[in-house]
Formats: structure tokens, sequence, C-alpha cells
């Protein structure tokens, strides 16, 4: 497999979830060995000289893509999720999205002080979520020391906004 048929294996849903959002799917990308292969090697390539303590993946969709540099990088995996999700004490974010605003949080015991956390996630739009769940990650005390995302859509600014706040973006691919 090479950068363009995996590109290709992208597919596009206009109005969902709501009208006027067309919606990037990975599910294509999971479905072979083969793609899932290509991915786990892009990720690691992508991120192989971050120095990290963690992993931090946004809730679903992040979840593979977290578990696999995880895998790949020898780091332990912490879950940003939707609110509700998560036993325990938990620190809770709002924030914007494309189509709508929502709530996601952290067990307050994921991250310690000074830990360094590499965020991931499947796709960046307008960043909302991903400064959302860096701002979980700061109030525990870690340092995020980057982004990483299958998906970038230039159009919707997400890459400008959080490296506007300093932040390291990486995507494997990207949608202008």
């Amino acid at each position: 497999m090479n950068d363009a048929e995996f590109k290709n294996l992208v597919r596009s849903w206009n109005d969902f979830p709501t009208k006027g959002i067309s919606f990037k799917d990975i599910n294509p990308l999971l479905r072979t060995p083969d793609s899932m292969y290509y991915l786990n090697e892009k990720l690691s390539e992508l991120c192989a000289n971050i120095q990290t303590s963690k992993i931090a993946a946004i809730e679903s969709r992040g979840f593979v893509v977290g578990s696999l540099l995880g895998t790949s990088l020898s780091k332990g995996l912490v879950l940003i999720r939707k609110e509700g999700k998560l036993p325990g004490p938990t620190l809770k974010e709002s924030y914007s999205i494309e189509y709508g605003t929502r709530v996601m949080e952290i067990q307050e015991d994921a991250i310690l002080k000074g830990e360094k956390v590499l965020i991931a996630d499947d796709l960046l739009a307008t960043g909302g979520t991903a400064v959302a769940a860096a701002s979980l990650v700061e109030k525990l005390g870690g340092t995020v020391v980057g982004f990483v995302f299958i998906i970038c859509l230039n159009y919707l600014d997400g890459m400008d906004t959080l490296k506007s706040k300093g932040y390291d973006v990486r995507c494997i691919m990207e949608f202008s």
C-alpha cells in the first residue's frame, strides 16, 4: 500500500451527522490487515522522535490511534471520554465542535504532574476537541508535547488554532 491508495480509502459522507457537514470516514482504513499495518507504520514514523510519557486518546476513533501508538512507542494509554463514561473522580471540560457543544472528561489520576503527553485522535477539524483535551491534560499537571491525527481538514483551521497555542501538530494526511 502507498500514500495515495491509503488516502483513497477515506470516504466522505455529506450532511453527516448534520446538514452542511462533510464527514471524513476512517472506518475503511481499519478493515484490512494491509491498511491497519500501513496506518500503524505511518503513525510510528510520524511520532518516533517525540519524547512522551503517555498517549492520551480522544473518544472514540482516537482510541484506535492511541492504542496503536501506545503499543509501537511502548507507552501507556489514557482515555479522554465523553461525559459520564468514566468511573471515579474526573475533570470535565466543555468545548465547541462544528455542529454543537460537548463535554469530555478524564480521570483525575490518569496523568501525573510533569508527565509528557502526546494527544491522539483520528481527525482534526476546528480544533475545539483537541484544545479541550489539552486543557484537561494541563489541569492535571501534564505537558502536552504534541498532537497526532490520521486526517487534518485544513479548510477548518484546526491546525492553525493548535499551532498558534504553541503545539506540535502531526497528520498522516491532509484535506484542503
